[in-house]
């Protein structure tokens, strides 16, 4: 991560860019763009690209996709034990647990055999085929796509254009919007992989870390394609990407201004001295093309982009697959043979009830299970109204904490938060994006 400097026009014309750098940015950049934002009409359905080449394997190739599928979780389950992170510490050896269940039940379910509730319709064939599978293809796929979108210069030229309203509005220095679109576009893992090298360098303090990993790790693109997918909202998918982009970060700008984010420290790292960001105070879209003229001449090849990119993408499927299959089997358990989501709910069902979102216990209860697992919510909510679908599709994603992921992954990092905290910011942030997004939702569908 560059630090921002006050370069002057002077500078900006000693260096010369070849039309290979132009090409590259603007290129690649709109290819990415079109990817993942352009919804196209293929055989009667309007979708964006990206879903559409999806949907065209898991159809073409259906009797290899599970298998595949089943390989990648194997391998997701043993890669901890391997790359000897799985006792690193406690939230690491946890995970590792739920990701062996994971790929057992996978097996079972691939080859069909096991207890009779885990092969019941709405339970594990259901959370395998609506859910592990089509992530499972989208999110490598999409990292090769996502290569073109962030590998150019788009993020660079973002970074510096949306430097003046990051402090005012998020209190957090300009170069955060980097971490923010990372996450946005293409993973919390890598937004978070940023944000804590970023913070180890003496560039955020405690506080900038702990908002930025809390409120902009979103998950990405990929996985709020199989969101909407679930839901029945690609025919929207603009409306709902937009709307739930508008109230993550509207959320997250009230949450750094109540407790606990607002009282975090303001120390840097080991109570370093720190380097606060030098701010741009003029020509700034020619600081802006200037950054992404340079991330240009940096990129590697196209191909040697896309196999990083890939091969990134491989390696997070690997770690989330198991994950999803495991917390979210529990959480489907928990939530069809116990009460305990329905207690849970009881937080959420006062501002479900009093905003008037359709079904209101029902949304509570979708709300109170996105801790477990984001994706959760969505099968919870497969056939309720078109409002309440929409404010929980956008819930998944807003809320942003949850346990099968996330958490530990903030865990790992060097930025200093309790579990307790975080949990609190969770509720803050689902309590919210109920209030903001119902009536967004009334006004647009």
């Amino acid at each position: 991560m560059e630090n921002h400097q006050k370069e002057s026009p002077a500078e900006y014309q000693e260096q010369q860019w070849t039309s290979n750098h132009l090409l590259k940015f603007i290129i690649f950049s709109l290819i990415g763009i079109f990817t993942f934002f352009i919804p196209i009409n293929v055989n009667g359905t309007a979708s964006i690209a990206l879903d559409h080449f999806v949907t065209y394997i898991q159809t073409t190739f259906t009797a290899f996709v599970p298998y595949y599928v089943l390989l990648i979780i194997i391998s997701g389950a043993v890669y901890p034990f391997i790359n000897h992170s799985w006792n690193k510490d406690l939230a690491n050896m946890i995970l590792s647990i739920f990701k062996i269940f994971g790929a057992v039940v996978a097996f079972m379910l691939v080859f069909s055999f096991g207890p009779d509730w885990l092969s019941d319709p709405s339970m594990g064939p259901f959370l395998f085929e609506n859910l592990v599978m089509p992530v499972g293809l989208l999110v490598p796929i999409g990292s090769v796509f996502l290569a073109l979108l962030v590998g150019y210069g788009l993020l660079e030229f973002i970074g510096v254009v949306l430097q003046p309203i990051m402090r005012p509005i998020w209190k957090t220095p300009g170069r955060s919007a980097i971490d923010a679109v990372a996450s946005f576009v293409g993973s919390y893992s890598i937004g978070l992989l940023i944000t804590n090298r970023v913070f180890k360098e003496g560039k955020y303090t405690i506080k900038e870390a702990t908002i930025i990993a809390t409120g902009f790790s979103t998950v990405s693109a990929t996985f709020m394609i199989v969101v909407a997918k679930t839901l029945g909202l690609m025919e929207i998918w603009n409306t709902y990407f937009w709307v739930t982009l508008f109230v993550t970060f509207l959320v997250t700008a009230i949450t750094v201004r109540i407790w606990p984010l607002s009282k975090v420290s303001d120390q840097y790292i080991n109570n370093q001295e720190g380097r606060p960001e030098h701010i741009i105070e003029k020509n700034r879209l020619k600081a802006a093309w200037f950054q992404a003229m340079k991330a240009a001449e940096r990129s590697p090849s196209l191909l040697k982009n896309i196999w990083l990119n890939l091969k990134d993408g491989l390696i997070m499927t690997m770690a989330i697959l198991p994950s999803i299959l495991s917390v979210g089997l529990l959480g489907l358990v928990l939530a069809e043979y116990t009460p305990m989501f329905d207690i849970l709910g009881y937080i959420f069902y006062p501002f479900t009830w009093m905003i008037q979102v359709p079904d209101p216990l029902l949304a509570a209860k979708a709300s109170a299970v996105s801790i477990a697992e984001m994706f959760l919510p969505a099968l919870l909510v497969t056939e309720a109204a078109m409002v309440t679908k929409f404010v929980i599709g956008t819930l998944s994603v807003s809320a942003i904490l949850f346990f099968s992921a996330l958490i530990p992954c903030i865990l790992s990092t060097d930025i200093p938060i309790s579990i307790p905290k975080l949990i609190v910011i969770w509720i803050e942030r689902v309590v919210l994006t109920i209030i903001i997004t119902t009536p967004l939702a009334y006004l647009l569908l």
